[in-house]
């Protein structure tokens, strides 16, 4: 089927600011249905008007819209802040248009998936069917560091002004270990007043509720999609969508109609078989368009379209795709790893174990001194275009300040399914300080291959609503969420846990003070033990899908 584009389309929002984008239709008779599409990364994007193309050719209309600020568009670009209401008018405006069925979805990826969710909490009552790929979660959840993360500025700068900007003639490595942590955009030379203004608030409060979603799902009722990778920088954001409105949507309907499809892949999805060192085969690229058209034709169309169940999931190692009746899967079971020394565990070539019964585990304690001017090392891209991977991090584990606990060989394959989570016990000798937690599949040949992480900021480790600080010498427990993981472990492999106090420039660095985390810059050498005992055993809790 072909197509037809209107060109600087107008649509008006409620403050008379006017949002600018371009309508592609299907070359035949209207009225259609019509999915929404907004960014600040420039509608202009091939692959943009490569998707809107496709689904105009299929019967669909397709705004392909500059989001308030960017682009073509009016008005002052503030992320997130004006999307919520955006969103409604724009959805209301389509739905007015002579060539419209009434019937709108809305569309995207990232940036364009969180505002998916927040104008779905205006409720607006033509929005039909979402589909939301790697979407961001609220504020905290995947930083919970009470200020932004340093690779988030590189985003930050990409999207100043309407235009994207280069990002890679900057000095990032250089602008990540600016102190205080405030000054970043100044050290390079630009001024962010939201960035400013953010650092103002560093627990959550009514200025982060103000962009928040995921503690809003009762109110949001609309079949969705959800779509992201493993290794998706904000993969945890998808399964939190998905869990919240299997349980917790304001209608029924809502409640058994969502999907979920997790591949082999980043941040940008379905784009390689590969990701670093790492090729996960021929089946890793999937038909995904197909995928995504079938969900629109059967909320949009009313076809009677077969989107097939409800949890697409690709097992790594394994390297293929699996279907499910729902996620988390039935057929998995709970494993505790336990991790154990005789005090020190200290890099690869410690003596850090992991057990797999609480009764093996040798009391004791292992410490390691972490100094924040020289934090433990992130294996990353230096921007936050992908942060993370399959990555090798054998080299950062020669370091004494990552504790390193490792299994025996395995004697059969074992898959990991499901959520991870860390429960550690630990005491130090500052006020706060961090405690990172990696999980990690080792090959024979060495090969020390990261499957997630996660970690908590001491002064948050009750909740990001307050900050409450530590004690010198008392024992604390950190209840770390490592996120989720798909991944088959071969015969001949081992399990690793690493355990540290830094992962940089992925968080900010803890400077160990107990002060302001915006603006300070001075530093405590933290010296802190992490426990495993009898009556204190660290552990981490994976699921084996047998």
């Amino acid at each position: 089927m072909s197509f037809k584009i209107q060109r600087f389309a107008e649509i008006p929002t409620r403050d008379q600011t006017i949002l600018i984008g371009d309508l592609y239709f299907p070359d035949t008779a209207p009225p259609f249905p019509a999915i929404v599409f907004r960014t600040p990364y420039g509608r202009d994007d091939s692959n943009y008007r490569k998707q809107a193309k496709f689904f105009a050719s299929n019967g669909f209309a397709f705004l392909d819209l500059d989001v308030r600020g960017r682009g073509d568009s009016d008005g002052k670009f503030e992320p997130y802040f004006n999307d919520r209401k955006d969103g409604k008018d724009v959805i209301d405006w389509v739905a007015k248009q002579p060539w419209s069925n009434g019937k709108v979805g809305t569309y995207g990826g990232s940036y364009s998936a969180r505002i998916q969710w927040l104008t779905a909490l205006e409720r607006p009552k033509n929005l039909f069917a979402m589909i939301s790929k790697v979407s961001p979660s609220d504020p905290f959840v995947e930083n919970p560091t009470g200020v932004n993360d340093p690779m988030h500025i590189s985003w930050r700068y990409l999207v100043s002004g309407r235009s994207l900007k280069n990002v890679n003639d900057i000095d990032w490595e250089n602008v990540y270990r600016t102190l205080p942590l405030k000054d970043m955009p100044k050290s390079f030379g630009i001024n962010l007043p939201d960035l400013d203004e953010a650092t103002k608030h560093q627990t959550f409060d009514s200025y982060w509720d103000a962009m928040s979603y995921q503690n809003k799902f009762e109110t949001i009722d609309v079949p969705t999609l959800h779509i992201s990778g493993w290794y998706d920088d904000e993969q945890i954001g998808t399964f939190i969508n998905y869990s919240g409105m299997r349980t917790k949507s304001s209608s029924q309907k809502s409640r058994d109609n969502q999907a979920i499809v997790i591949g082999p892949w980043g941040h940008n999805v379905n784009h390689s078989s590969k990701l670093g060192e790492v090729d996960f085969g021929p089946d890793a690229v999937i038909n995904l368009d197909d995928i995504e058209l079938n969900w629109f034709r059967k909320w949009l169309l009313d076809e009677t379209t077969q989107v097939g169940k409800r949890a697409k999931m690709f097992i790594m190692g394994e390297n293929r795709w699996v279907d499910f009746d729902d996620w988390p899967p039935s057929g998995t079971k709970p494993m505790k790893l336990f991790i154990s020394s005789n005090g020190r565990a200290n890099s690869r070539f410690g003596d850090g174990q992991i057990v797999w019964k609480e009764e093996s585990i040798s009391d004791g304690k292992d410490e390691f001194i972490y100094d924040p001017m020289d934090p433990t090392p992130y294996v990353t891209e230096i921007t936050s275009a992908q942060i993370g991977g399959p990555d090798n991090f054998s080299s950062i584990e020669r370091r004494d300040d990552v504790l390193v606990y490792t299994s025996p060989p395995l004697e059969r394959e074992m898959t990991l399914l499901g959520a991870v989570n860390a429960d550690i016990f630990m005491e130090t000798d500052v006020t706060d300080t961090d405690v990172m937690s990696m999980l990690l599949d080792v090959w024979p040949n060495g090969y020390s291959q990261r499957l997630c992480d996660g970690m908590v900021r001491g002064r948050y480790r009750n909740g990001m609503e307050r900050a409450e600080f530590m004690e010198r010498g008392k024992i604390y427990e950190f209840k770390i969420d490592l996120w989720n993981t798909g991944h088959r472990i071969a015969k001949g492999h081992r399990l690793r846990v690493d355990i540290s106090s830094a992962a940089f420039p992925k968080y900010s660095r803890n400077l160990n003070t107990g002060l302001d985390l915006a603006s300070d810059s001075s530093f405590k050498v933290a010296n802190t033990r992490i426990i495993h005992s009898k009556s204190h055993p660290s552990n981490l809790t994976v699921f084996v899908y047998e």
